[in-house]
């Protein structure tokens, strides 16, 4: 979730009045931490599964009714006791998130660069659902799920115990989203929600195509009327839209458990490297992984929660949006916090930011200033046009030498598809990227097939000097008619959609993110264009490849798997399984989850195919995904009943000594074993 700094909270009229003393002292904090590490190398790669969060459901077998235990906060005590009993030495790690009915769990210590570490992903994921279904273990109905979203949040009574939404005096003024929901816990996450509103000076507008099956009214149009009226409010009905499922707060998105991974470069410049080439496959990824296709009890004609989220945490005003004229307001904002990137970072990506990207002129002059490039003076001065909407009255005067608070205060809350983010003070962390858009899976299996196979990517990259950089208004931009992102959350978008692709991968050189790296026209050789460099494939065309036009991913992983002398063969073993399930997804011979759900659904007896969900069908498929995630039934069109992996936390002896011999030379050594040959910046 980010940023979780302890103290009062203030209110949106009071961080309004202190906004430019957090941005002034976040840039300021920026640069000092910049120079300080800026030459930073030696860093060997690390990696591991940052969010995966736990919705802790009831499955009520008598009433036939699922909901969402509102337990976190006792639970989570529990769990961290082992981290504060043993902070050097603790196998996972467990945070507060948003809700109140879900905990994050990372793993105790993040993952090295030997080929065995692949092997103690799932085992690690087994463990931390293990540890919170044991503290669930009161109510023999209680389940820890992985859900991208829970298909009820905002139905009637949809949590144990049962709350009200209070839409008068609640921190939300949500009509549908009880704000004892929101974890109580850590005060960031209620000033969160309050603060979004009041800057937006309204509720979120959340929209969500409705799928239009056989009986589904036409149009769709939910009245509210008598619900305004029973609590003597106004409606002008303009926030929701006909033929779509309106929510209209921050819990229906920051409520809602995604998959991300974070790696340690070895040094700056093949962090930026890793954010740009990682870009491209941000939609890629969740088409590939979606799951979330009901939304507040209604079938949804998406797959994905990422316009949910979006519009969840959107406090633009009018003015930003672009609806009203600038008076008030410093920037016509053209997305949410929460959206896809807007630039890549190094050099020689740099002729492929074909956007008009928004950034403070005065911030961008002070870092250039100060020593920071062109490039990563824009994307932090990008950042900087947000306000702080979550500031502690006690954070306010820090020492900017050895603070980084208020840098990252802006910089946690742009929830972007990729995030860039620098070494904290004061630690042995190195410079690192957040892949940031999958959504979660139902099996402790999937969800390390999704990480194997995103972190083998990496490697794949830095080893062959791979470059699938494309226009950034086609991999990213939000608004543009065809891209990607915007594909990615349609409905069965993992078969049915096209996406811009770069055909020619494999490049001569090797890529580096320093401004004498920029390419000129006339490096491109014969294709004097940039629109020669793509073309639009299917996602099994990217991950499989396409006869004669494009390799697949999956070859060149292959190919680097073949060229790697210390694989185990449990380890190979279980690698071998996650890539047969990447392949299967990207062919459709297995469904991703959000397809999954739709068929299911569609073929209960209690459904009325009018893209209701009634509590019985939503009961049903809660229960069915449980017992796929307890290994206790098996479903052919969803997941191979022969997938199997080898997965153990303990890594074999012998590679343990090889561990120790190799982090002895690597002390020794520039760079990581996944270093190239760029230069620092």
């Amino acid at each position: 979730m980010g940023l979780l700094s302890e103290g009062t909270p203030l209110s949106w009229e009071e961080s309004k009045r202190v906004a430019d003393h957090v941005r002034k002292h976040g840039i300021i904090q920026f640069i000092n931490q910049y120079n300080k590490l800026k030459d930073r190398s030696k860093d060997c790669l690390l990696w591991g599964d940052e969010v995966i969060e736990y919705m802790l459901v009831n499955l009520n077998d008598k009433t036939k009714k699922a909901a969402l235990v509102l337990n976190a906060q006792p639970i989570l005590e529990k769990l961290m006791e082992d981290e504060y009993k043993h902070p050097e030495e603790h196998q996972t790690t467990w945070r507060p998130e948003y809700a109140s009915y879900m905990v994050e769990g990372t793993p105790g210590k993040p993952y090295g660069p030997r080929m065995s570490h692949f092997n103690v992903v799932e085992a690690n994921m087994r463990r931390r659902r293990e540890e919170v279904m044991k503290l669930l273990s009161y109510d023999p109905n209680n389940f820890a799920m992985t859900l991208s979203v829970f298909p009820r949040i905002g139905c009637a009574n949809f949590t144990i115990p049962q709350h009200l939404p209070d839409p008068i005096n609640g921190v939300s003024r949500s009509l549908f989203f009880p704000d004892e929901a929101i974890f109580g816990g850590h005060p960031r996450f209620r000033t969160l929600s309050r603060n979004v509103r009041e800057r937006r000076k309204e509720r979120p507008a959340i929209n969500v195509p409705i799928f239009n099956d056989k009986k589904t009214k036409s149009p769709f149009i939910e009245d509210f009327t008598a619900l305004y009226n029973s609590l003597n409010l106004k409606s002008t009905g303009a926030s929701a839209k006909p033929d779509h499922i309106y929510m209209d707060c921050m819990g229906f998105g920051m409520g809602c458990c995604c998959l991300q991974v974070t790696f340690q470069a070895c040094n700056i410049c093949e962090a930026r490297l890793l954010y740009d080439q990682l870009t491209p496959l941000c939609p890629i990824m969740l088409a590939l992984s979606a799951s979330s296709a009901i939304f507040r009890g209604y079938l949804s004609d998406i797959d994905c929660r990422w316009p949910v989220i979006s519009a969840s945490v959107d406090d633009r005003t009018r003015e930003e949006r672009g609806l009203e004229p600038l008076k008030n307001e410093r920037f016509v904002i053209q997305k949410s916090r929460y959206d896809s990137i807007d630039s890549y970072l190094s050099y020689c990506s740099d002729e492929y930011n074909d956007i008009n990207m928004v950034y403070d002129k005065d911030i961008f002059n002070t870092l250039t200033n100060n020593g920071i490039d062109r490039l990563l003076a824009k994307h932090i001065a990008h950042l900087f046009i947000r306000d702080p909407i979550s500031v502690f009255k006690e954070k306010l005067d820090l020492d900017d030498e050895v603070d980084t608070d208020h840098f990252e205060n802006i910089q946690s809350t742009n929830w972007q598809t990729m995030r860039f983010k620098p070494p904290p003070p004061n630690t042995d962390i190195g410079w690192r990227v957040e892949f940031r858009p999958m959504e979660v899976q139902l099996t402790d299996f999937e969800n390390a097939a999704y990480v194997v196979f995103i972190v083998l990517l990496t490697r794949v990259i830095l080893t062959y000097k791979l470059n699938f950089v494309i226009p950034i208004s086609k991999a990213c931009f939000r608004f543009f008619v065809d891209e990607n992102m915007k594909k990615a959350q349609k409905r069965d978008a993992c078969r049915q959609e096209k996406f811009y692709f770069r055909k020619d991968i494999v490049t001569s050189e090797s890529l580096c993110c320093c401004p004498a790296s920029k390419r000129s026209p006339q490096d491109r050789g014969e294709a004097q264009s940039i629109d020669d460099e793509y073309d639009l494939f299917t996602i099994q065309e990217i991950i499989s490849g396409k006869e004669g036009v494009f390799p697949g991913l999956m070859s060149l992983i292959e190919r680097y798997l073949q060229s790697v002398d210390d694989c185990d063969v449990d380890t190979s073993c279980t690698i071998s399984q996650y890539l047969d399930l990447i392949k299967k997804r990207a062919s459709g011979n297995l469904l991703t989850l959000a397809s999954w759900t739709r068929e299911f659904v569609e073929s209960h007896p209690d459904y009325q195919h009018d893209s209701i969900v009634p509590d019985s069908t939503a009961y049903d498929l809660l229960k069915t995904c449980s017992d796929i995630t307890f290994g206790h039934v098996t479903d052919s069109r969803l997941l191979n009943d022969k997938y199997g992996s080898k997965s153990n936390e303990n890594i074999p002896p012998a590679m343990t000594k090889v561990d120790a011999v190799h982090a002895n030379m690597a002390s020794k050594q520039q760079g990581s074993p996944m270093s190239t040959d760029c230069c620092s910046v």
